[in-house]
C-alpha cells in the first residue's frame, strides 16, 4: 500500500487537511465514536469490497483543525485510466457509505466535503448516505451532483425488546411469530462463516423463484444474481467482520427454510441478506422468528436501531418490513459525472428489461 498523500485545500471554515487513504486507527476511532455509524461504514467493510471487486482504496480524512474531523469511505476501480475511473461509496450492491463524522461537523464542512468531490478528476463520483445524515446533506448539494432516490427502513430499538414486541410489532407478526414457534423449526446462529455453504445454497433457491415471478429467463437471472452476490463475497464478509456478521438459519425437518445475514457495529444492526426455501418458509412463517431473534439479540447488545434496508414502495416485501413497525427514511445517492454514465446504463437496462418481458417484484 502506498504511503497516504497529505493535501491542503481552503473551505469556507478556513483551512482543511485531506489525508488519502485515511489512516486506519483514525477511521475506526471515527467509526466507533459516531453512534449513528453502521458495519458498511468501517475499513473492515472497504476491505471486503476490494477483496472481492476490481476497486482499490481511495478513502479520504477530512480534518478541519477545529475538532471537526470526517472519513469518507471510498473506493476506485484498479483497471481504466485514473481520468476514466469511477470512485464509490459504495459500488454496486454493497450498501451505505458516507462518512463518519466527529467534534464540530455541520453544513459548511459537508459543503466542503461536496466541494472537494466535486473536483475530483474521476469520471464518476457517487456517494449513498445514512439516514441518519440525509437532511444535512441534501442542505449542502452543489450544482452539478445529482439524485438517486433510496430509502431504508429502520426500526427504533429504544425501550428494548419489551416494548418493540408490544407497541411496535403488529399483530400479525407477533401471530406469525408464535406460529413458527409451534412449527417445530429449529434456528441456529453462527458468527464463524460455517453456514456460508447452506445459505448460498437457499440463496440459489430463491433466484428460481425470482426468475419465474419478474419472467426473466432462469439463465440471466442466475448470472446476474450471482454476479450481484457472489458467493465469494458472503465468505469474505463473513471471516472478515467475523462476530460482527451473524448468519441466522432456521431448519425444518433437516432441511434449511430461511436465513438472514445480520450485521452489528455500535449501536447500529442492519439485516443485510436473506433466502429462503418458500415451500417450507411460508407455512411455518421462518422469516417472522429470525427477525424475532435477530432484533431481540439487537436489543440485548444495546443497539439503538435495526436496519431492514429498502424496498419498492407498495412491494409486499416493504409491508412486511412495515409490519415490524419499521418507519421509512431517506438514504440518498448523490452523484457528479463527466460523461452520462448513469442514464446511458439505465436505458440500457429499460431496453433489456422490455425485450423479455420482465416485470418487477
Amino acid at each position: 500500500m502506498n504511503a497516504p498523500a497529505v493535501l491542503l485545500i481552503d473551505t469556507p471554515v478556513g483551512p482543511a487537511r485531506i489525508t488519502t487513504p485515511a489512516p486506519r486507527a483514525t477511521w475506526w476511532e471515527l467509526a466507533d465514536g459516531d453512534p449513528a455509524s453502521h458495519a458498511t461504514q468501517t475499513p473492515a467493510w472497504l476491505d471486503c469490497v476490494c477483496a472481492t471487486g476490481p476497486y482499490r482504496d481511495v478513502s479520504r480524512l477530512y480534518d478541519f483543525g477545529d475538532g471537526g474531523r470526517a472519513v469518507l469511505p471510498l473506493v476506485a476501480h484498479r483497471r481504466p485510466p485514473w481520468r476514466w475511473a469511477t470512485e464509490a461509496s459504495w459500488p454496486g450492491e454493497w450498501g451505505i457509505g458516507g462518512p463518519v463524522t466527529a467534534g464540530d461537523f455541520g453544513p459548511a464542512q459537508a459543503a466542503a466535503v461536496f466541494a472537494d468531490l466535486a473536483a475530483r478528476p474521476a469520471l464518476r463520483v457517487a456517494v449513498r448516505f445514512r439516514p441518519e445524515d440525509a437532511h444535512l446533506w441534501a442542505r449542502c448539494t452543489p450544482a452539478g451532483f445529482r439524485l438517486e432516490e433510496h430509502r431504508a427502513h429502520v426500526l427504533d430499538l429504544d425501550g428494548g425488546f419489551a416494548a418493540v414486541w408490544e407497541r411496535r410489532f403488529d399483530q400479525g407478526v407477533r401471530r406469525g411469530v408464535r406460529r413458527a414457534e409451534r412449527s417445530g423449526l429449529q434456528v441456529e446462529v453462527d458468527r464463524t462463516g460455517r453456514l456460508v455453504p447452506a445459505f448460498y445454497d437457499l440463496f440459489e433457491q430463491s433466484i428460481v423463484r425470482w426468475a419465474a415471478r419478474q419472467h426473466e429467463p432462469l439463465t440471466l437471472a442466475r448470472w446476474r444474481r450471482t454476479h450481484a452476490f457472489p458467493r465469494h463475497r458472503l465468505e469474505t464478509v463473513a471471516a472478515r467482520l467475523g462476530e460482527s456478521c451473524a448468519i441466522w438459519m432456521a431448519w425444518y425437518a433437516g432441511e434449511p427454510a430461511a436465513a438472514i445475514v445480520v450485521l452489528r457495529h455500535g449501536r447500529h444492526a442492519l439485516f443485510w441478506r436473506a433466502a429462503m426455501n418458500r415451500d417450507l418458509a411460508h407455512p411455518t412463517r421462518a422469516n417472522h422468528l429470525l427477525h424475532r431473534l435477530a432484533i431481540e439479540e439487537a436489543c440485548e447488545a444495546g443497539c439503538r436501531r435495526y436496519d431492514m434496508g429498502g424496498s419498492a414502495q407498495g412491494a409486499s416485501l416493504a409491508r412486511f418490513k412495515q409490519s415490524f413497525g419499521t418507519e421509512e427514511f431517506p438514504s440518498p445517492l448523490y452523484y457528479r459525472e463527466r460523461l452520462p454514465l448513469h442514464a446511458a446504463d439505465r436505458a440500457l437496462r429499460r431496453a433489456a428489461k422490455r425485450a423479455i418481458g420482465f416485470r418487477g417484484a
